[in-house]
Order: structure tokens, then sequence, then C-alpha cells
């Protein structure tokens, strides 16, 4: 089988694999293509791909003549023409922002398989592409408030007299928000965390935050995980204790997405204009609405001297590192399906093809996916 991996679009510089990915692919049995140019943002050449073992085309040739593709976003609509029923692509789909380009797929008769779906289990640890990627934008959003902060954040003492550190507010304890911990606490400053999940108090004490517990959160064991939408008296006293946090703070992480649905509104414009002049705010959840009433995806606005960066792509930035945690999670899924002689086949049986694969045979078959679009037959 041949597999083809694309360039990506709309200014994402991660690559699906990185040359060492692809010689671990060629070394399972199949043959690989690569678009020309697909590893420019990630700092690879053409020749590089070449000496890992693959070929170099043009990007029609990719498509039409791979039999999987690998891609880090959903190819644009323009591109769906060159693919033929039957083909397999891995890529991270985001169902609910992709629905029409799904539909498309899935009429095409292609065979989708969502990275960003692969089931939070034990088994899948290695192939989970969202987890590597939070832990990216996590460790990037501390480092960016850090040069944006007018001031230091460790404590320092010296002959000018003390420097208190400075106090971080960190909103959401997933990945994302776990790492941004892990970097606050290791420049030396103050953490505080809020999450709905009382199930990840223990790894924010390890990690030396201090957990703000808000009472009557609800769960959902069946959520994966994730966060689940609260009830309008929680998010009331949630909305009360950050306030609260927030005027003391000098920077907030905001990290709290649920997947399928707009990011909640934790940081109202009151907040903001309570915070102290010289703060920062950056908000990982920009693209799906933002934690804060501010937010602008893409955009730093600055409001009552608060400055608000809201930014989603950080893997996007760090394209090195992310491409190499990205092709490692994809090589690790890829192993699972293929055969000794070199073809993919998955199992729609085995638990982790089951909840990755959006479309195949004209039919939606993640669970996932058909609850994330109210799907109930086709």
């Amino acid at each position: 089988m041949i597999a083809g991996i694309l360039r990506e679009s709309g200014g994402e510089q991660r690559v699906a694999l990185l040359p060492g990915e692809t010689a671990a692919v060629i070394k399972l049995g199949l043959k690989v293509v690569v678009e020309k140019g697909a590893g420019d943002g990630a700092f690879v050449t053409d020749e590089e791909y070449r000496s890992a073992g693959a070929s170099v085309a043009v990007r029609s040739e990719v498509i039409t003549g791979a039999d999987l593709l690998f891609t880090v976003n959903p190819p644009p609509l323009d591109d769906l023409p060159l693919f033929r029923e039957g083909q397999i692509l891995f890529t991270v789909l985001d169902p609910s922002s992709n629905r029409d380009w799904l539909e498309k797929a899935r009429t095409m008769g292609l065979t989708v398989l969502a990275l960003d779906l692969v089931p939070r289990i034990t088994r899948a640890q290695s192939m989970d592409i969202l987890s590597s990627m939070a832990t990216v934008a996590g460790y990037k959003a501390v480092l960016e408030a850090a040069s944006l902060l007018p001031r230091f954040f460790p404590m320092f003492m010296s002959a000018a007299g003390t420097i208190k550190p400075a106090r971080v507010l960190i909103l959401g304890a997933g990945v994302a928000g776990l790492q941004a911990i892990a970097v606050a606490r290791k420049l030396g400053a103050v953490v505080e965390v809020f999450d709905v999940r009382s199930a990840v108090k223990d790894e924010v004490k390890s990690l030396g935050g201090k957990f703000i517990e808000v009472e009557g959160a609800r769960e959902d064991s069946a959520a994966g995980g994730y966060a689940v939408e609260q009830t309008d008296e929680f998010r009331k006293k949630q909305q009360d204790l950050i306030q609260q946090r927030a005027a003391a703070a000098d920077v907030i992480i905001a990290t709290a997405q649920i997947p399928g649905r707009r990011a909640p509104v934790l940081v109202l414009k009151e907040t903001v204009a309570r915070m102290k002049q010289g703060s920062v705010i950056i908000d990982l959840a920009a693209s799906s609405g933002g934690n804060c009433e501010l937010t602008e995806n893409g955009r730093h606005v600055i409001a009552n001297g608060v400055t608000i960066v809201g930014r989603s792509d950080y893997p996007s930035v760090m394209s090195v590192d992310a491409s190499r945690m990205f092709g490692n999670n994809l090589l690790n899924l890829l192993r699972i399906m293929t055969d000794k002689d070199g073809n993919v086949r998955p199992d729609p049986a085995d638990e982790i093809v089951m909840g990755t694969t959006a479309v195949s045979g004209g039919e939606y078959r993640s669970p996932r996916v058909k609850q994330l679009l109210d799907i109930k037959q086709i």
C-alpha cells in the first residue's frame, strides 16, 4: 500500500510525519510519497524525506496515487474531488467544526479516521494526539505569558529589595492545564487552579498548585475524562469565586473546553475590569469561543490595561517537536491496523478503531461522532 503525506494549508506549520517517523512507516511495509514542501514549516527538506526512503511528488499526484493519506488538519474541500472511494484519511477532524466536510467525505465513500477521537483508554495512551498537542500548548502559553508580563515570575531577593512572586490562575486542569502548572511552578510563580472535576485535585497538588474547589460540580463518567456542561447555579458560584481570584492574579491561563461545544465563558468583562493593569490572560480556548468574554481568536486585545491573548495554535508555533509527537502518536495508531504484509486494515471490532473511525463505507461509524453531530441514522 502507498501512504501519502500532505502539506498543510492555512498557515499550519506542522507536518503529519517527520522523516524519522516516515522511515518507521516504511519499515511496516508501506511505500510513502510526500508532497513537495510538506516539511517546510517544521524545517525539514524534501531531501531528508528522500533519505528516509520516501519519494516526493506534487499534491495531485500524492492524493490520487495514495491508498491512505496523513494530514494534521482536514484537506480543503477543493481537494476532495481528487480523492476516490475507499481511500483512508488520518486527520484531526473536529467533527463539529467540519460537519459539511465530513458529510462530503461520507458520500464519497472515504474512510476518515479522526485522530482527535482516539478513546482515552490505557491501550490508546500512546496514540492520544490531543494530549500531546495540549502538552505543547500548556508549555508555550506560560512562556508567552511570562514574556508579556511586566514583572518577574519568581521571587527575587536582592540589594534592591524583595520581589514577590507572580500569581498565576489556571482555568482547567486537563493536560494543557497540568503542563501549565508545571511550567509556571518551575518559573517560580504561585499557582491556583480551577477545574470542575474533583478527580484532578491530587494531580494539581502534586505539581505544586493550589486547587480551588467549587462545590456542586456535575461530573459524568461517560464523558471519558472530559469536562461536561454545568448547572446555572454552579456556574454562578464559579463565576463569583473566579472573579475574586482573578482580581489577585497577574496571569490567567484559560484552558477549559468541552468537546463539541462552545468553550465556557469563565472570565467576564467585569472580571477583567477588576484585574491589575499589566496582567495577562492567555486563552487557549479561543478557537471555540474563548473562556474570556473579551477574547478574540488570533488576536492580542488590551482591555483596561490587561493583555488578552486569544491563541489556540501553539502546537503549530512549536512545529518541530509538535510534529514529532504527532507523528509518534499517528505511528502507534497505524501499527495496530497494519498486517505483516504492510496492508492497513482497520478492524471495526477494535475499540480504538471503532471510536476513531468517523465515517467508512458511506456510513457514520464512531459513536462519539454520532453524538456530537446528533446523528440518529443515515
